[in-house]
Parts: structure tokens; C-alpha cells; sequence
């Protein structure tokens, strides 16, 4: 386990969200003010990396990047030249987080291919590490792997070195055979918001450590980060509502059978079962039925449920000594904030103790 302090991430969007993202320079600023750790955009409605662009314009310190942003909706090559100019940009601070997602979103939304995800995703980062290193050293590109293959570079097509050494590469992962990914291939795990404090203590953070470990790697250059899904208010109206969004969070999640693992750890398969089976329904009330499947114990193990003044020490007691990093992930966007209350008094605790 780890003895690093928790370092506090905050989501990088807009202070006034209308769709244009002009807010967000300002944005990163402010984080970088409060003394957040880094500023991390999502690829939601939109491309994630044009927020990193814009954030480093206004920041000169915190570390930017994607948390995350869908490997397989693009080429190693399109995401190696993205990701080279941002850290150009960021002057070294650039993080790339990347994701799968799931299969209905590449092959519906995305309209690319899937198949064998960890297969792919571990060729998609050899991909990128073989192309910078070509960049960077001058050798000749030569990737030829079960889905991805690079073999053309010219000079005219080769970009300058900037000189800050390649990006970290972050990548999101929930089961085993995907951690094994991460700990073999990438320089970070990032976990998902469904897989609990304990799942994370007991299944992945042993599971990265053995894989470091039989990789020769060293634990102290891996960096295991994630968020926690957080119901609070300050009366308690608000919070029944924040209550009622994170059981339809919790919903949405467990009716995934990407995260089994989780509800197996758990003892939890039925009602995952139950939640798949309502979710591919046409039952018009599904959702509704969904949210309220969920039981006040998967309730409180997989988010934290707290007022305002007790939701700091919450944090600091689940996951200290579980994640290096974490961000706090607000299901009710409406009190957004409370929670910039609640983390900048984890900011100053960390300060103190570090």
C-alpha cells in the first residue's frame, strides 16, 4: 500500500457552462490557485484534449490532462501526435488518460472496431511508445502488431522534440485482466468510480503491486488515481436529493457488465442481474425501477453519503494509503460549491501534512 499523501484533483469544465468552453482557462486557473494537484478534463459531449489546450494557456504549475479519453475511437496515431503537442504545450505537465469504453459506444457511436479489449488496448500503448520513441530518437518506425500497425514515418511528417520527455500514460481500468495492462504497460491505473474503497484495497492495489513486481517495475513510478462518487448537502433536503442521484448512479454502473468484478467481490451478482436485465428492458419506468433496487449498504460501500463538514474526513479515511490521487465526483452538479468547501479544506490538510 501506499504512503503518499492524497492529492486532490479537480474536473476541468467551464465556470459557466454553455457549450463554448471559453470558461475554461479560467477554470484551470483557479485550480491552479486552490492548490489542486492537477486539472483533468473527460471526453463526455466532447473532444477531452481541446480543454488541455486551452487550460495551458492559464496555468504555469498544476499537472493537466484527460481522465479520460477513448483510446479506441481513434489511432495510436492520431492520439500520439495529440498527445506530443500538448505536452509541447503544457511544458511537461500533460497526463494521458485513456479508456476503452464499451463495446456499444465504439462500434455504434464511434463506428470502429472492438474486439479483445486488453489485447487491443495493450498494442494501442506499444503503438504510442514505439512512434514517440521514433520522434524522439530518430529510429525507425516499426509497429506491426495484432491490430495496430505503423510503418511509415518521413522527416516531413516527423514533429520537432520538444524536449520534455514523453507523456505519462494513465490507463482506466476495473478488472483483473486490464489492471494487468496497466501495471505492465502504462505509468498509472486509473479506477472507476463504481469500484469501491475496499475492492480497490483488497483486489486492485495488491494486484498492481504483484504485477510491478514480477515486471521488475517499481511501485514508487506508478501512480493509482480515481474518483468517489459523493451524495451531500446542508439541509437535509438536499440531502435526500443527492441520495437519490447516487443510487441512480450506482444503478446505471452495476447494470454494466463491464464491472462484474465489483458486484462479485461484493456478493452482489443477483442484483447486478436484476439491474442488466431492467437496463436493456423497454420497461418505461426501468430507470426509476433501477435506483431503487439498490439497497443502503451497496449504497455506502461503493459512494460516500456525508454532510458537508464531515465529508472531508470521509475521504481522507477510505482512501489515504489506497490512491495517490483522487477526485471528488459530485452526483448533484447544482451544489458544485460545497464540494470546492470540502476540497479546499483537503488541500490544506494535505499542505500541513506535507
Amino acid at each position: 500500500m501506499t504512503t503518499m499523501p492524497l492529492g486532490i484533483d479537480a474536473v476541468l469544465q467551464p465556470i459557466v457552462d454553455g457549450g463554448s468552453r471559453r470558461g475554461i482557462p479560467a477554470a484551470a486557473a483557479i485550480h491552479e490557485k486552490a492548490g489542486y494537484a492537477a486539472s483533468l478534463s473527460r471526453e463526455h459531449s466532447g473532444n477531452a484534449f481541446l480543454p488541455v489546450a486551452l487550460a495551458a494557456t492559464s496555468t504555469e504549475r498544476i499537472e493537466l490532462g484527460t481522465s479520460v479519453s477513448i483510446a479506441f475511437a481513434r489511432s495510436p496515431m492520431d492520439t500520439a501526435y495529440v498527445a506530443h503537442d500538448l505536452q509541447a504545450l503544457t511544458g511537461g505537465r500533460f497526463v494521458l488518460g485513456l479508456g476503452t469504453q464499451i463495446r456499444p459506444h465504439i462500434t455504434r457511436r464511434f463506428s470502429m472496431g472492438w474486439d479483445k479489449p486488453t489485447v487491443r488496448m495493450g498494442d494501442y500503448i506499444t503503438a504510442l511508445r514505439e512512434i514517440w520513441a521514433s520522434w524522439r530518437d530518430g529510429t525507425r518506425l516499426h509497429h506491426v502488431g495484432p491490430y495496430y500497425q505503423h510503418t511509415l514515418m518521413t522527416p516531413a511528417f516527423t514533429p520537432q522534440d520538444h524536449g520534455h520527455g514523453d507523456p505519462l500514460v494513465h490507463l482506466a481500468a476495473v478488472g483483473p485482466a486490464m489492471t494487468n495492462v496497466a501495471a505492465t504497460l502504462a505509468d498509472g491505473l486509473i479506477s472507476h468510480p463504481f469500484a469501491s474503497s475496499e475492492y480497490q484495497r483488497q483486489i486492485t492495489v495488491p494486484q498492481v503491486e504483484a504485477t510491478l513486481s514480477n515486471r521488475g517495475r517499481s511501485r514508487e513510478n506508478f501512480r493509482i488515481s480515481g474518483s468517489v462518487l459523493v451524495a451531500t448537502g446542508r439541509t437535509d433536503a438536499e440531502m435526500d436529493t443527492a441520495i437519490t442521484a447516487l443510487r441512480a448512479r450506482i444503478a446505471f454502473y452495476g447494470s454494466t457488465p463491464a464491472y462484474r468484478k465489483v458486484l462479485e467481490f461484493h456478493g452482489w451478482e443477483e442484483l447486478g442481474d436484476r439491474l442488466h436485465a431492467l437496463s436493456v428492458s423497454a420497461d418505461p419506468g426501468k430507470w426509476d425501477a433501477m435506483a431503487e433496487a439498490i439497497p443502503d449498504e451497496m449504497l455506502r460501500a461503493i459512494g460516500i453519503v456525508a454532510k458537508p463538514e464531515h465529508l472531508a474526513d470521509e475521504v481522507r479515511t477510505r482512501y489515504e494509503g489506497v490512491l495517490e490521487r483522487i477526485c471528488i465526483n459530485n452526483v448533484v452538479s447544482s451544489s458544485t460549491e460545497i464540494i470546492d468547501d470540502v476540497v479546499a479544506d483537503l488541500v490544506r490538510k494535505q499542505r500541513a501534512a506535507g
